[in-house]
């Protein structure tokens, strides 16, 4: 299952947590995602959406 919008393709970032010494381990940072009902081609389907994209009304909801 993968961590990424299907809207718009935004998915995880990596880079590297830096301490006050100075030491540097691995990290990620995950987009905000909702799994929505919405209508896609005309039918009621689930699908992982950011946030980003619902504030912008990419998405039809289905209530």
């Amino acid at each position: 299952m993968s961590r990424r919008c299907e809207i718009c393709g935004k998915g995880p970032w990596t880079g590297l947590q830096v301490s006050h010494s100075h030491r540097r381990t691995k990290t990620r940072w995950l987009p905000n995602l909702h799994k929505v009902r919405a209508l896609v081609n005309g039918k009621v389907k689930t699908i992982k959406v950011c946030t980003r994209c619902l504030k912008a009304g990419k998405v039809q909801k289905v209530v």
